[in-house]
């Protein structure tokens, strides 16, 4: 009998729409997506939105020397696009919490009043969302004809190249001190599907700004020049995250769709997240741990959360879901770790990917804590192979080359390894895991009672608008 076609994991729950890429690339690091944006920049005609958890004027698009036209750091840069082009307007969106966060990093008040002149630079502020929420998207959509969705804000501290070498000349703060080595991914769309991003963008600026603009029928190619695409003439799904607010229904499309690609891994499942601390996640990871026959889960997380906060309940809610996890996995299928460079520096892992077998590659801005499940706004792109042999071939590359970097290898040398070990991310990882760079597995240690109730609460990583204040009277009386 022939083999039935795969059941598509993309439908009304798990995406709000499907539409054709006319090419698709996958863009690891930030170094190569400076490059791009502004090389897609730099051939807009009407329009460029920038939808963002931040934005820092002075980052500088190419820090180890210029090679496109215009400056370097991306507020001057803006304002001089918009000075030639007569008929562009740029507007940039920024979560309205990211302004004190700014300040707190040195963006002075004059570079911030950049920003606010009047112009055709426009920035506003993002406060459509409930309180201590964030609004996390990240967009850059040029003349409705290329756009930019993944986990990279352009702010400070994200450049790097894939190499994450100690001490790099590009990787400094404006003050001229050194950064720590930041792991990213991003994707570039044209075609419908980025017409589809535009139209998600501006559904974000009019609920944030209460202005209806207008989209744009892109009839010029933007695509960056230096940038190959990974696949052509492809359908994407495009899900989201945004909290019920101001007599809007919740929308959770990417937990449904996180859970449809856990529950759908037939071999092997691949994550990158800067967080593991979704409850519903961690019991769907445990429920195909403890199947007779699981499949093999790894997951890279940078070794800490940013900041003392952060880190004692992002940290602290992860020992509790690895305690969960391992509990599960009597069959030693699961394997959470983090990358080091070449001088054994942790890299601090900020993509959020999810790759399942060799059918489904998911990117975009949500983590896999309870924020992205339902209190921040996000924006995922995913793939689905669907039986293309040829589709699928490319999922796996770019999972491999996201391995090769981590282990400091070529990609040739981990589906090598991967061949000799039947295909086990397990066993190419340890067999190729020497000297740094390497990935280290993730400590585990007891929590304090402190941390207990910091992990047990809603008041930093609640689920829904509703739970941070359900909350918020237990812990007080703690």
């Amino acid at each position: 009998m022939p083999e039935k076609d795969p059941v598509s994991l993309l439908n009304d729950r798990t995406c709000w729409r499907k539409a054709r890429a006319e090419r698709l690339a996958v863009i690891v690091d930030a170094a190569d997506f400076f490059r791009a944006a502004k090389e897609a920049m730099l051939k807009a005609r009407r329009s460029v939105l920038l939808i963002g958890w931040d934005f820092d004027a002075r980052i500088k698009l190419e820090p180890e020397g210029e090679t496109l036209e215009g400056p370097n750091a991306v507020g001057s840069f803006l304002n001089w696009l918009a000075k030639r082009r007569s008929d562009l307007e740029i507007r940039i969106l920024k979560w309205d919490a990211g302004v004190m966060q700014s300040l707190a990093r040195g963006e002075t008040p004059f570079y911030m009043l950049q920003w606010l002149a009047p112009g055709r630079v426009e920035m506003r502020l993002d406060h459509a969302h409930p309180p201590l929420a964030a609004h996390h998207m990240k967009l850059i959509v040029i003349d409705d004809a290329v756009a930019f969705c993944g986990g990279i804000d352009m702010t400070l501290g994200r450049w790097d190249t894939c190499a994450h070498e100690e001490g790099r000349k590009g990787r400094r703060s404006p003050w001229g001190f050194r950064l720590d080595p930041w792991h990213d991914a991003t994707t570039c769309i044209s075609g419908p599907a980025a017409e589809a991003l535009g139209a998600l963008a501006r559904q974000r600026w009019l609920r944030a700004t209460g202005e209806d603009l207008q989209p744009v029928k892109a009839t010029h190619e933007a695509w960056p020049e230096s940038l190959k695409a990974n696949l052509r003439d492809i359908q994407i799904g495009i899900a989201r995250t945004i909290p019920a607010y101001d007599g809007h229904a919740q929308v959770s499309e990417i937990e449904a769709l996180k859970l449809a690609i856990i529950a759908g891994a037939k071999q092997s499942l691949y994550i990158e997240s800067q967080y593991f601390a979704s409850i519903t996640i961690a019991k769907a990871i445990a429920a195909r741990l403890a199947e007779p026959d699981p499949p093999e889960i790894v997951v890279l997380n940078p070794d800490t959360a940013e900041g003392w906060l952060e880190a004692k309940v992002m940290d602290s809610a992860r020992t509790q879901m690895l305690q969960r996890i391992r509990a599960a996995d009597r069959q030693g299928r699961f394997r959470i770790l983090y990358p080091v460079n070449e001088a054994g520096t942790p890299i601090y892992v900020h993509a959020k990917i999810m790759i399942a077998d060799d059918q489904v590659l998911k990117i975009g801005s949500a983590n896999l804590n309870n924020r992205s499940m339902g209190f921040d706004t996000e924006c995922d792109v995913v793939l689905e192979a669907g039986g293309d042999r040829a589709v699928g071939e490319e999922i796996l590359a770019i999972r491999n080359r996201l391995l090769a970097e981590h282990l400091g290898q070529e990609p040739q040398t981990v589906e090598a390894a991967l061949a000799r070990a039947g295909g086990s991310m397990i066993a190419a990882i340890d067999a190729l895991n020497g000297e740094a760079p390497r990935l280290e597995p993730m400590p585990m240690r007891e929590l304090t009672a402190k941390e207990e109730a910091l992990a047990d609460s809603d008041l930093a990583d609640p689920e829904r608008p509703r739970d941070f204040w359900r909350s918020l009277p237990a812990f007080l009386r703690r």
